[in-house]
């Protein structure tokens, strides 16, 4: 049985097509306004459903007339406990009892560029069964990125992913990602689980994914912070620290399922 957080479900479209876009998100304002109309100018709606997965945002920017005008096929919202982790648990519910073959993540604070996220669709149907979106391979493309968080990934979280992992990970930290139904259904990773409540449950995909035996790949994407004022994400000092600990907690088998 699964363990999902309760959440209410806004269709404003039936299902369309074999894959959808799932963007996580709480009161991002102006950005995922931003980037759901970037999202609109580049088609997006015609080849995937556009599904938001919101922590129960109340800026008044999941307003369902603008999503309407967006061509956003559908808005949940987790009314039960748990940050990201739980709202991932929420939509990856959702879209696999919808039938979907596969979902592209991408966070919803407009800092990566949503035109890959075709390329993510292709190597699905290709047969990718987890594929992380990287600035750091050959072409991909990052600006302004903070130096702190720059060398957090480089030195710190991608080379200890990698090595918990077996695959040589370059970009960790990223939400953006391509994952198949037939990973997310599986009993050995057991995503459905309240143990997943934050950031825990996207480093232990990006573990668990090679090590049962399944087609893992980087593609190239842009991310571009912005030139001054406030870095749009939900980390905090304390964030960061309580991230070594999950990392530490997944080397040691803690997020198993045969551990808990």
């Amino acid at each position: 049985m699964r363990q999902v957080p309760s959440y209410d479900i806004f269709e404003f479209s039936p299902k369309q097509h074999d894959y959808c876009v799932g963007i996580p998100l709480l009161n991002e304002g102006e950005k995922i306004k931003k980037e759901l109309q970037t999202m609109l100018d580049q088609g997006i709606d015609k080849i995937a459903d556009i599904i938001i997965f919101d922590g129960n945002t109340t800026d008044g920017s999941t307003d369902h007339d603008f999503l309407k005008s967006m061509n956003i096929n559908t808005l949940l919202i987790k009314t039960g406990a748990g940050k990201q982790g739980a709202q991932f648990r929420m939509g990856f519910d959702f879209i696999l009892n919808r039938g979907y073959k596969g979902i592209v993540t991408i966070d919803g604070n407009n800092k990566d560029g949503v035109d890959a996220i075709p390329n993510f669709i292709t190597e699905l149907e290709k047969g990718q069964d987890f594929i992380q979106g990287s600035r750091f391979v050959l072409s991909g493309f990052h600006e302004n990125t903070p130096l702190s968080r720059f060398l957090a990934v480089k030195l710190v979280h991608a080379p200890w992913i990698s090595f918990m992992s077996g695959f040589k990970y370059t970009d960790t930290t990223s939400a953006y990602r391509g994952i198949s139904r037939q990973f997310l259904e599986d009993t050995n990773l057991s995503i459905f689980r309240d143990i997943f409540t934050a950031y825990e449950l996207l480093f232990y995909m990006s573990v668990m994914a090679p090590k049962l035996g399944y087609k893992v790949c980087e593609i190239p994407v842009s991310r571009v912070y912005p030139p001054k004022g406030k870095t749009p994400t939900k980390i905090t000092m304390s964030g960061n620290f309580k991230i070594i600990h999950e990392l530490w907690k997944l080397q040691t088998g803690y997020y198993l399922p045969n551990k808990q």
